[in-house]
């Protein structure tokens, strides 16, 4: 598009390419004999289970989660007291039959999902179980803004999403338990049954944090010696070594629920009290990745920092050693279930390069939006916390490791 504007000032933000996601622009409906089936079940104990797509059987008879696959999963519902008819309410992500359906159809689950969330918005299930990959990017990845990964990163959590209010539990699709080795049942029948535990359990909830911007660093001195704190940087690129590089803010979490914040002062004077916070060994430190604080406090504070007590991302490795589980934004949802807390800043904070010495935007971003950047830091320091001591409860420590 020429003229006055250009096509990308234009253009829909939520559907780039013009495209509406609907039955129209999908078709499929068209070549089945029962298609936008709806859901089913008279949903007695608030249990909502989306699987993929209904199989050819199920688009012969009209009836969903009737086939063989489904015995699989109402058997072993049955086994942990869950009937799936009546207890249970189904439905599926992608709502018509696909031949050669191969589970997690962009096109498709994306035209679906708005049926999909006003079945949730509807029925207010308490406990969500996600079979396979489809249904998984059916509720999580139109809100997920970075990489999602497959079933093998997802399955096993129970997720207390404060979007929907639900635990969301994602496991295997059927048809995936159905053709492999019996180890994967074993572990299917694991996560249906740690699913079933979370039923009628509440939520975690928090008290919204108090976030305190500080233009002076002097209130750090009021942090009490004998205290633990998670704290956190936002720096211009991820090693300190190179020139130019520094320290733009910082944030201390000294409980669940109050966090200071504030732009790195550039003089030694009005540094000092943090460097004070930095060195006192009577002060208890949490980070997550702890090597990232400690070089960058080396290198451009000169301040090793003393007293490491926890690192939330070493134990999220120890609690679960599966790839790309242990990042603060996988675990503050999983955790948490807050899925996005950063995106409005995120352009800033990266360089968009490989090399690990490039610069970020994060300079410029604090022309722009400074306390929103100031914010984001302290969050990261609240969620640190607080995975740190729900990290500490499961892992039963009578004493801290690190």
């Amino acid at each position: 598009m020429k003229g006055f504007f250009d096509i990308k000032d234009v253009q829909s933000t939520s559907r780039p390419s013009g495209k509406v996601n609907s039955c129209a622009s999908c078709g499929l409906y068209k070549n089945c004999k029962h298609p936008k089936m709806k859901a089913i079940g008279n949903f007695q104990k608030g249990i909502l289970i989306i699987g993929g797509s209904p199989s050819e059987r199920e688009d012969h008879t009209g009836k969903p989660f009737s086939d063989k696959l489904s015995n699989i999963l109402k058997d072993q519902l049955t086994v942990l007291g869950i009937d799936l008819y009546e207890d249970c309410a189904s439905i599926y992500a992608c709502r018509c039959f696909v031949k050669n359906w191969k589970g997690a159809e962009s096109s498709h689950v994306d035209n679906c999902r708005r049926f999909v969330l006003k079945t949730i918005s509807e029925l207010q299930p308490t406990l969500i179980i996600l079979l396979g990959d489809a249904a998984i990017n059916s509720i999580i990845s139109h809100r997920w803004k970075r990489n999602m990964g497959g079933v093998q990163k997802w399955r096993g959590w129970q997720i207390p999403d404060q979007d929907f209010k639900a635990w969301i539990c994602p496991t295997f699709s059927l048809s995936f338990v159905e053709k492999s080795e019996k180890e994967v049942l074993t572990i299917f029948k694991a996560d249906l049954s740690n699913a079933i535990e979370y039923l009628g359990k509440a939520l975690r909830k928090y008290k919204k944090p108090e976030i305190r911007y500080l233009e002076s660093l002097t209130e750090l001195n009021s942090i009490k010696e004998g205290t633990s704190c998670a704290f956190d940087y936002e720096t211009t690129g991820l090693k300190p070594h190179a020139k130019g590089h520094r320290i733009v803010c910082a944030s201390i979490a000294v409980s669940e629920d109050l966090v200071y914040t504030f732009e790195m002062p550039k003089s030694k004077v009005e540094r000092k009290p943090f460097i004070d916070f930095l060195a006192n060994p009577l002060i208890a430190k949490r980070a997550h990745n702890m090597k990232f604080e400690q070089a960058w406090s080396v290198i451009r504070l000169k301040q090793p920092v003393v007293n490491w007590e926890f690192d939330s991302m070493l134990a999220a490795h120890i609690l679960d050693n599966r790839t790309g589980v242990t990042g603060l934004k996988f675990q503050t949802y999983v955790q948490f279930g807050i899925v996005d807390y950063d995106s409005e800043v995120a352009p800033y904070l990266h360089s968009g390069s490989k090399d690990g010495n490039a610069l970020n935007n994060i300079v410029k971003g604090m022309e722009i939006m400074k306390k929103d950047i100031l914010t984001y830091c302290a969050m990261d320091s609240i969620f640190e916390y607080r995975l740190s001591e729900l990290q500490i409860e499961i892992m039963n420590y009578d004493f801290l490791p690190f």
